[in-house]
C-alpha cells in the first residue's frame, strides 16, 4: 500500500478542516479503497467507493465532525459513520471490474458427448441456413434481413418434418448462432471484416454458447440444458469470489479435448508502475526491449518438428475414410495442440510481466500477413506469434490501465541512430551490429526498441503523429523530431 497525505489541510488540523484525497499520477483510474491511520497506529474503518477517480484527480472535501464524516457526494460514497479523519491516509487498493473468461477442461459422459455433438451440428446447420437466406434475400431482392427475421425463420424450420430434430437440442445455442451471424454482418457493413462464410464440418471450430437461461450454476457445479447430470469440470484455478457466470461456451478442439469457458465479472487489482519500455519483435530474440534485455525465442514448433513430420507422414499413408486415418489425425492434432499450448503459455507469462512492470508500452505495427508471404521466413514468423502477442498486450493493458502506443510500420527504427538521430541508408538482415558516424555502436534490435520507445513517447507527450512523414526515409530526418528548417535557421547548434 502507498501513503497518501491529505491535500489542503495540515495534519494537526485534519479533524476540523476539510481535506481532499489526491490520486497519485502513477495510479490508473478505478475503484479506490482508503484506510485512515489513527494516532495509535491502528487503522480505522476504511473509506470505500471512490469509483470514478482519474490519475491526479482529487476527491470531494471530507470533513469530520464529532467522529462522523460528511455525507458522501454523488461520486465518492464514503462510509457516513467513519471515525475522525487523521493522518496519514493509506491507499488499500485500486481495482477495476472487467468481463473475463475462465476456461477449464471437462470430461463428459457418453450421453453428454453425444448431446453436445448434436448441438454443435445443429448450431452449424442453423448458421449456414441463416447465412444462405440472408445472401439470397440480398442478391435476389436487394433486401437486408436482420436477426429478428432469421429468428422467425428458425421457428418455422423447427415445424418442418426435415428439420424437426432442431427441437432435440437447447434453443439458446441456436439463437446465439443467429446473433453471431448478425454481429458478423455488422462488422462486414462497417468494413471491419469480410463477408461471412459458411461453417465447415471438418475445419470450423465446434462450439455452442449458453446464456443464463440455458444452464444452472449451483454449489460450484454446472449443468447445461437438456442434461440431467452436471459436467465433470477440472477446476484448475478458482473462480473469483462470489462470481456467477453470465455466459457458458462449450467447445471441442481437433484433438478431442472438451473445454468450457465461463464468462464472469472479475476485479483486476490496479498496481502503480512507472516504467516505460519499447519493444522490437524479432526471430532470434522474440522480443528486444529498450532496456537492453533480449527475450530468447523458444521456437516451440522447431522443437517438435520431427515428431510433427512423422505424424504427418503416418497420416498420409492411411486410407481416407478409415478408422486408422481418424486415429492418425487425432495424433497429429495433439502434437499441434501441444505446440500451441506451450506458445500461448509463454506469451501469457511474458505479456503479464511487461504490463505489470511498465506504465507505457510502445510496440511496432507489423504487417504479419504480408511478412509470411516470404516463404523462407514464414514458418519462423508464424512460430513467433507476433499478432497473438500484440492482442494479449492490448487487452491486458486495458485491464491494468496501461498506455499501449503503436508506432507506424514505416517508421525506420532499425536504421535510425538512437544517440544522434542519423539515418543509415541501408541495413540488411545480416547486419546485427553497426557503428554510427557519431561513434555509437548499436545492437540492431536494441537500437530499434529504443527508437520505438522514443517515437511512442513523442506521440503521447507532444502529439507527434504515429505515422512518420514519408520523406523522412529519404531526407534522413526522424519522426521523433521533425522541425521546420526555416524556423530553426540561424539558431546555433550547441
Amino acid at each position: 500500500m502507498a501513503d497518501l497525505w491529505p491535500f489542503g489541510a495540515h495534519a494537526d488540523r485534519v479533524r476540523r478542516a476539510p481535506c481532499r484525497l489526491r490520486l497519485h499520477p502513477g495510479w490508473p483510474s478505478g475503484r479506490v479503497e482508503v484506510h485512515v491511520s489513527g494516532r495509535d497506529g491502528v487503522s480505522s474503518d476504511p473509506f470505500r467507493g471512490y469509483s470514478g477517480l482519474q490519475a491526479g484527480e482529487e476527491t470531494e472535501p471530507l470533513r469530520s465532525r464529532t467522529g462522523i464524516a460528511d455525507p458522501p457526494s454523488r461520486r465518492t460514497g464514503v462510509h457516513p459513520w467513519t471515525k475522525a479523519l487523521q493522518c496519514p491516509f493509506r491507499i488499500a487498493g485500486v481495482s477495476r471490474t472487467v468481463k473475463r473468461a475462465f476456461k477449464y477442461r471437462f470430461y463428459p459422459t457418453d450421453a453428454q458427448a453425444a448431446q453436445l455433438s448434436r448441438t454443435f451440428g445443429c448450431v452449424r446447420l442453423v448458421y449456414n441456413m441463416a447465412l444462405q437466406a440472408r445472401t439470397e434475400a440480398w442478391t435476389q431482392r436487394q433486401e437486408r434481413i436482420d436477426y429478428n427475421v432469421t429468428s422467425a425463420l428458425l421457428t418455422a424450420w423447427k415445424k418442418t418434418d426435415d428439420l424437426a430434430f432442431l427441437s432435440e437440442v437447447s434453443s439458446v445455442p441456436l439463437q446465439q448462432a443467429l446473433r453471431h451471424l448478425q454481429t458478423a454482418y455488422t462488422n462486414f457493413w462497417a468494413k471491419r471484416a469480410k463477408h461471412p462464410t459458411f461453417k465447415s464440418k471438418k475445419r470450423s471450430r465446434r462450439s455452442a454458447e449458453y446464456t443464463t437461461s440455458a444452464f444452472r450454476w449451483r454449489d460450484d457445479t454446472l449443468t447445461l440444458a437438456k442434461m440431467t447430470e452436471p459436467l465433470d469440470v477440472v477446476w484448475s484455478r478458482p473462480l473469483p469470489d462470489g462470481a456467477s457466470p453470465s455466459t457458458v461456451t462449450v467447445s471441442c478442439d481437433a484433438a478431442g479435448r472438451w473445454f468450457v469457458s465461463l464468462l464472469c465479472d472479475d476485479v483486476i487489482a490496479q498496481t502503480p508502475a512507472t516504467g516505460r519500455v519499447g519493444i522490437d519483435a524479432g526471430l532470434d530474440s522474440v522480443l528486444a526491449l529498450s532496456t537492453g534485455e533480449k527475450i530468447t525465442n523458444p521456437r516451440h514448433e522447431s522443437a517438435d518438428r520431427q515428431r510433427l513430420a512423422r505424424a504427418q507422414q503416418n497420416l498420409a499413408r492411411k486410407q481416407k475414410g478409415s478408422a486408422n486415418r481418424a486415429k492418425a489425425r487425432v495424433t497429429l492434432a495433439r502434437i499441434h495442440a501441444r505446440i500451441a499450448d506451450r506458445r500461448r503459455d509463454h506469451l501469457h507469462k511474458l505479456t503479464t510481466r511487461l504490463v505489470r512492470e511498465n506504465q507505457a508500452i510502445v510496440i511496432e505495427d507489423l504487417a504479419v500477413r504480408n511478412m509470411v508471404k516470404n516463404h523462407r521466413l514464414a514458418r519462423a514468423i508464424s512460430d513467433a506469434a507476433w499478432r497473438q502477442l500484440r492482442t494479449m498486450l492490448e487487452y491486458k493493458a486495458a485491464w491494468h490501465g496501461r498506455d499501449l502506443v503503436v508506432v507506424d510500420r514505416w517508421f525506420p527504427s532499425t536504421r535510425l541512430c538512437s544517440a544522434c538521430g542519423a539515418l543509415a541508408q541501408k541495413m540488411p538482415l545480416s547486419v546485427r551490429e553497426w557503428t554510427c558516424p557519431c561513434g555509437a555502436v548499436h545492437d540492431r534490435d536494441v537500437n530499434a526498441a529504443r527508437n520505438i520507445l522514443a517515437a511512442g513517447l513523442a506521440v503521447t507527450a507532444c502529439g507527434d503523429g504515429v505515422r512518420p512523414q514519408r520523406e523522412s526515409s529519404r531526407t534522413g530526418r526522424s519522426s521523433v523530431k521533425q522541425e521546420n528548417l526555416r524556423a530553426t535557421k540561424g539558431i546555433p547548434v550547441l
